[in-house]
């Protein structure tokens, strides 16, 4: 062999070793230093955020999250309404599995050996924490108080309760709906002080001291921020961001509500329940848009804490709500319906190691109960066989992948309300299928304005969206003989 040759071969040898070796490292440098968690979570928050295509709410934190990282769509809840919601997140499950459906109850009372998302990482060795509210509780009273009476204790090593005015706070405060004036009502308040003053600048300040103490070592840390939960405090300078004569309302049809089923019809109807005026919704848009965007500054303060310490390479980000909201979409208000608007919410995950795929999204549908199984897996542990969420590992990889087979999502709420949402459809029924139903064609109708449920020419459609609800209810744990039973308990 002639010398020309074995220096040639010998170059190729070493180019192999150094890209093995490159490789490897790469490899090692992740498993050596194992990810943190930084999970963030807002209160009744729908996608108005501006990152999401909304177009009057400021959300600038949450952008540059979306920046570095994916935005996933077409993300739906389980429940629309907080503690069942925040129980199918943190379980992985299902409410018909777990047990847990409304605000009533605890998960752990309802499960008691369950294996929370954050007690998984709890037993691998991670240092984990809460700030505010993760599980349900009861907003504004348990802020006012500064408790958290339907927590998970084994799902922390350390916590921290927020105290705060919510309503009480000095400055201007409105009454956005005349016709409710309980603890729930739009009540605003321009609030006078500084960010601190309030409990959202507050969970972000022990959220962000948290990372300072625990640094050195691998945290899983949840915080979760009130707003935009009503009461809609937020201080002065958020409100000043907006126009209150510039919002504009979502335009619904006058007799929108005529062909949605009675049991559902009139519950959280606004010209029963709310008494917003059009002059009002504008007044109440800008407090729920201020209250977003004072929740957005929060989120931003804790993501550059964590860009100031070091940590924002090695810490995946996730931030969604815990459902979706009706501000004045159907001529109602709130939660607990089975609408896209209530059943939509906004998420996000950065992971730093996977820069090709920031700043992009995912429209497959997806759900709340897959976070779980993601988180899971990107930090190899071992999750739960008994998980009914899928890992959303190859939609990070690839936010169209083909790897992706969820075709479905489920959503259940009051009145035995149960709805599948496919790319095309949403079909939904009540009375666990005993009553009425609804049909929406989301590529001809986004808006869910017409109810095909009981047009002619729909009966094939409606009979195979039947039967895919039948056999996901099962798959999600649904059991007659259970919901006799609550029905006989009521």
């Amino acid at each position: 062999m002639n010398p020309k040759m074995i220096r040639t071969r010998f170059t190729r040898f070493l180019l192999g070793l150094t890209i093995i070796a490159g490789s490897i490292t790469g490899m090692t440098s992740w498993a050596e230093e194992q990810p943190n968690v930084l999970f963030l979570m807002s209160d009744d928050l729908n996608t108005a955020l501006s990152g999401f295509g909304h177009p009057q709410c400021k959300t600038p934190e949450l952008d540059k999250l979306a920046d570095r990282g994916v935005r996933f769509e077409n993300m739906h809840c389980q429940y629309p309404v907080c503690g069942a919601s925040r129980a199918s997140l943190m379980s992985g499950l299902y409410p018909y599995t777990n047990g847990t459906l409304g605000n009533v109850g605890t998960l752990r009372g309802n499960m008691p050996d369950v294996l929370t998302m954050s007690q998984l990482f709890r037993n691998n060795g991670y240092h984990v924490g809460r700030v505010s509210k993760i599980y349900h509780m009861g907003i504004p009273g348990e802020i006012i108080a500064g408790t958290a009476e339907r927590d998970d204790p084994h799902s922390w090593d350390e916590v921290v309760n927020i105290k705060a005015p919510e309503q009480n706070a000095s400055g201007e405060k409105t009454n956005w709906s005349p016709k409710n004036d309980s603890s729930q009502s739009f009540t605003g308040v321009v609030a006078e002080g500084d960010d601190l003053m309030h409990a959202d600048g507050m969970a972000a300040s022990h959220a962000i001291d948290f990372l300072r103490r625990h640094k050195d070592k691998p945290f899983f840390l949840a915080c979760g921020f009130v707003r935009p939960h009503v009461p809609l405090v937020a201080p002065k300078k958020y409100f000043d961001r907006y126009d209150r004569d510039a919002m504009v309302a979502p335009v619904v049809p006058d007799d929108d509500l005529e062909d949605v089923p009675k049991i559902i019809r009139d519950y959280k109807r606004n010209s029963t329940t709310y008494g917003v005026t059009p002059e009002l919704h504008k007044g109440l848009l800008e407090a729920y848009y201020a209250s977003v965007s004072f929740m957005d500054a929060q989120v931003g303060r804790v993501l550059d804490a964590l860009e100031e310490l070091g940590l924002a390479d090695n810490t995946i980000v996730v931030f969604t709500s815990d459902h979706g909201y009706l501000l004045g979409h159907h001529h109602k208000f709130q939660k607990q319906h089975l609408f896209e608007e209530a059943t939509r919410v906004p998420f996000i995950v950065s992971v730093p190691w996977m820069k090709n795929q920031h700043g992009k999204a995912t429209t497959r549908i997806t759900e709340l109960i897959d976070l779980y199984p993601t988180l899971a897996e990107l930090t190899r542990l071992t999750a739960p066989n008994r998980l009914q969420g899928k890992s959303m590992l190859p939609l990070l990889k690839n936010p169209d992948s083909n790897d992706w087979k969820k075709e479905v999502a489920f959503t259940i709420s009051r009145s035995g309300g149960e709805s599948i949402r496919t790319h095309q459809w949403r079909f939904t029924q009540w009375d666990h299928g005993e009553g009425s139903m609804e049909l929406y064609d989301l590529k001809k109708d986004p808006g869910e304005f017409t109810n095909l449920a009981e047009h002619s020419g729909n009966s094939g459609q409606l009979e195979n969206l039947k039967a895919q609800l039948e056999s996901k209810r099962r798959e999600a744990g649904y059991s007659a003989g259970k919901s006799a039973k609550k029905k006989k308990q009521k």
